[in-house]
């Protein structure tokens, strides 16, 4: 029986590059792992959101993880929100299987281009630091679980993005803890779903696990070098590169 490496070291060097973009960018490498998984390795865009979530499990909790040992996180605001997430997350995710893959594709990319508005609206300035008398009653705060629920749902990814900059925009937190809460809520989220995609059996677990494997051993790397490289240019080239994702995703969905 012989062993196909490059079926081994190609999801491997895959994984530890996704890991380490994800750990500079602050961001989940699924959002980039969809992608390459459905143009790259030929999966439909269920399969490569069912996979993605296999990478995204473990390298999220090692995040939050690190995000712990530096910063204090309010536990009654994470269970909140892991409540919330965790209902939406469920029909999303069965809406999800269930969609036409080219559709599902589609909405991705579209996904993928208001991320890529967001991180270009970002990278313009700073955002203002929030006047505590103006901020948004904590019972709002499910609000932004049930949202997050439904990205993690339907793509597998972006719930961390959407409820981190909620939280520092609207409820005043610190973007240091925001970004811990954040990771913390993805992680009901990202369990309750790829148990939807692997019931459905849209989850490639070789490979899946050969990602994470790869993600884990480089995400502490990305996330020292975030603190040496300039935030707003990484945050530019992010955007471009979604859009041209976006873009490519769309022309295959439409055309294939």
């Amino acid at each position: 029986m012989t062993i196909d490496l490059s079926a081994l070291l190609l999801p491997l060097l895959l994984g530890a590059t996704l890991g380490w973009i994800g750990g500079l960018l602050g961001i989940g490498g699924g959002i980039i792992a969809i992608p390459i998984l459905t143009m790259g390795f030929g999966m439909s865009q269920q399969l490569a959101q069912g996979t993605a979530l296999v990478m995204l499990t473990p390298n999220v909790l090692l995040a939050f993880w690190r995000y712990r040992q530096r910063n204090p996180l309010p536990w009654p605001t994470i269970a909140l929100l892991g409540a919330a997430v965790l209902v939406a997350t469920w029909p999303a995710a069965r809406l999800a299987v269930l969609l036409d893959s080219r559709l599902l594709m589609i909405g991705f990319a579209l996904f993928l281009v208001g991320l890529a508005v967001y991180f270009l609206w970002g990278s313009r300035r700073a955002a203002p630091a929030l006047d505590p008398a103006k901020a948004w009653n904590e019972r709002w705060l499910p609000g932004v679980g049930l949202i997050s629920g439904l990205f993690t749902g339907l793509f597998s990814v972006g719930a961390g993005i959407v409820a981190a900059p909620l939280l520092v925009r609207c409820f005043g937190r610190r973007q240091a803890v925001a970004q811990g809460i954040a990771l913390a809520v993805v992680v009901p989220g990202a369990l309750v779903s790829l148990g939807i995609y692997g019931q459905a059996r849209l989850v490639d677990w070789p490979t899946g696990l050969l990602l994470a494997v790869g993600g884990m051993s480089t995400v502490s790397s990305g996330v020292a070098w975030a603190h040496r490289l300039p935030e707003r240019k990484l945050r530019r080239f992010f955007a471009l590169m979604l859009l041209l994702t976006a873009a490519m995703l769309i022309r295959t969905g439409i055309g294939g």
